[in-house]
């Protein structure tokens, strides 16, 4: 099998990320900066670290916010292409309409909301050493907070659990879907490429059921970090700045007072703090002033809204 320059990657970074709330009417989810860089910046790098030199990113809302830090990837050290979206065409539509950019028999397709720890180079193996059509990388589940994928000993898909299901009586050993896949294009023959459609819930069902072993699972134990809501977005940021030993966000051409007070606070570009405020536990966006004297604690701080965390 050839090197991992060969398959191109595919990010999706189309959502409207909804659960994100006032945030997502800043920056798109795969924008939002994460211990210092943005999160589709962290992707792009650690694909490149295994030797991916094509991508492409499929662009819905928000587009400006991506392609303003990504360009054309060169000094990233990639090529990078744009399949715009005139809709959120969802896990299946996105990747069936990014196709002709990939240009490519088989890619990896990464969620643009995650930052997951995966062997991209075990991946590739397993999912050509098996002959799939679709390679899933997972963790052990949680089914208290996510659905699960169920697969047989033999790490075929079966199913999926919702999540709250008991571990006890399911069909098959649930798993986590971490946000990386290895898939041949050959998955999304059918698929329409200008109307919403998913994998999990339809694409992959039916590749399955026609073709038992088409689509499997591969079991990873790297880190794993979600960004889905602003409690996942403060988590994600606390552990990765953690792990690097970087203080938690603090954004470009930020003016704080000097008789202020900022305290564990994620704070994106252009921020400016009046004197003698408090703010603390916050998530304050881009272009926001506080004024002199407040004080916010544990809230989300835009420019349009102020919400609590």
């Amino acid at each position: 099998m050839n090197g991992l320059a060969a398959w191109p990657a595919l990010v999706l970074a189309a959502g409207l990320g909804t659960r994100l709330g006032a945030l997502s009417g800043v920056r798109a989810k795969a924008a939002l900066p994460v211990a210092g860089r943005p999160l589709i910046v962290r992707i792009l790098e650690q694909l490149r670290s295994v030797g991916v030199s094509r991508v492409v990113v499929n662009l819905h809302h928000r587009a400006e916010t991506i392609t303003r830090v990504v360009g054309d990837g060169r000094h990233l050290g990639l090529e990078v292409r744009y399949s715009w979206e005139p809709v959120v065409l969802g896990s299946g539509g996105g990747p069936a309409r990014a196709l002709p950019l990939l240009a490519s028999d088989r890619f990896f397709i990464v969620n643009g909301d995650t930052l997951a720890e995966v062997d991209l180079a075990a991946l590739a193996e397993a999912h050509h050493a098996a002959g799939a059509l679709a390679t899933l990388a997972v963790a052990p589940a949680d089914l208290a907070r996510y659905n699960a994928i169920l697969a047989d000993d033999e790490h075929r898909w079966l199913g999926v659990a919702a999540r709250g299901a008991a571990a006890e009586g399911l069909p098959g050993t649930p798993w986590h879907f971490v946000g990386i896949q290895a898939v041949n294009a050959a998955a999304f023959a059918g698929v329409a490429p200008t109307h919403p459609s998913e994998t999990v819930r339809a694409i992959y069902p039916r590749l399955a059921a026609a073709r038992p072993g088409a689509v499997r699972v591969h079991a990873t134990t790297g880190a794993f970090f979600d960004i889905g809501t602003p409690a996942d977005y403060v988590a994600t940021v606390r552990r990765v700045a953690e792990a690097e030993r970087r203080p938690i966000d603090r954004g470009a051409d930020v003016v704080i007072d000097p008789s202020a007070r900022v305290e564990d606070c994620i704070l994106w570009d252009r921020v400016t703090v009046g004197a003698a405020a408090r703010v603390t536990g916050c998530i304050v966006a881009d272009d926001v002033a506080i004024p002199a004297g407040v004080e916010y604690h544990r809230q989300v701080i835009t420019r349009d809204a102020i919400v609590s965390l």
